[in-house]
């Protein structure tokens, strides 16, 4: 499923979040959105998903104008919003249970997602009895049981240590590889942007594009191409 952003301005008020914004994200790549703080990442991403309307401009999804939720747009957060009271299991299914998919299958489908992201044994655990990386894990699995077709992560392993975020870099690369959906990914961190995403779009402080960077090296390990990391960085300076 591709994206496309035609002149897309959103307000809050008389303040612009994004002005004029154009993009376009191909079907089954990854882009990474960096820019300043209040640029209107988080934004973007509400709009793309159909949970707030652009005050001018549109954006499309494979072609059809974006005007509300859907489940093929999924949400991921910093905040991994898993229910406290479900176990890791329920939590997983809960995608599948809202569309009424029989609880043999939504069972067998969880606990293999599960596996994919390495929790298994974990099935019947509760939130608050697992780290800050395994609780991140549920959410991946619990977003991939929804088959979404395009994911939109606002700063997933933003507070997660170093350690525990290149691991989840490397478990969100190994899982879009097996399955892969579009992806826009925001972040702060150029290296992170450079690792997973095939191009970076870097926003303006007013939510303008300032420019795209090509990443020559998308989703292989060992150090960013230095003058793309430079590229970017200028480009948030400048921004």
């Amino acid at each position: 499923m591709s994206l496309r952003i035609e002149n897309v301005s959103v307000h809050y008020g008389p303040r612009a979040v994004l002005s004029g914004l154009h993009l376009d994200v191909a079907e089954h790549e990854i882009l990474a959105v960096t820019g300043p703080s209040g640029c209107g990442k988080s934004t973007l991403l509400r709009a793309l998903a159909g949970l707030l309307p652009v005050s001018s401009g549109r954006i499309l999804s494979s072609d059809v104008p974006v005007r509300s939720a859907s489940a093929e747009r999924a949400l991921v957060f910093q905040d991994d919003g898993l229910l406290p009271w479900r176990s890791v299991r329920r939590n997983v299914e809960l995608p599948l249970a809202i569309r009424r998919v029989p609880r043999a299958r939504r069972r067998a489908e969880a606990e293999s997602w599960l596996t994919q992201v390495g929790l298994t044994g974990y099935e019947d655990h509760l939130p608050r009895e697992l780290s800050g990386g395994m609780r991140q894990r549920v959410q991946l699995a619990r977003t991939l049981a929804g088959s979404p077709r395009v994911i939109l992560a606002d700063e997933p392993f933003g507070a997660l240590d170093a350690q525990t975020r290149t691991a989840m870099q490397r478990l969100l690369v190994e899982v879009w590889g097996r399955r892969p959906s579009t992806v826009v990914f925001v972040t702060h961190d150029v290296d992170e942007a450079l690792y997973l995403a095939d191009r970076v779009a870097v926003l303006t402080r007013d939510g303008r594009l300032a420019k795209i960077v090509e990443s020559s090296r998308p989703r292989t390990a060992g150090p960013a191409v230095e003058a793309e990391r430079t590229e970017v960085l200028d480009g948030l300076v400048a921004a």
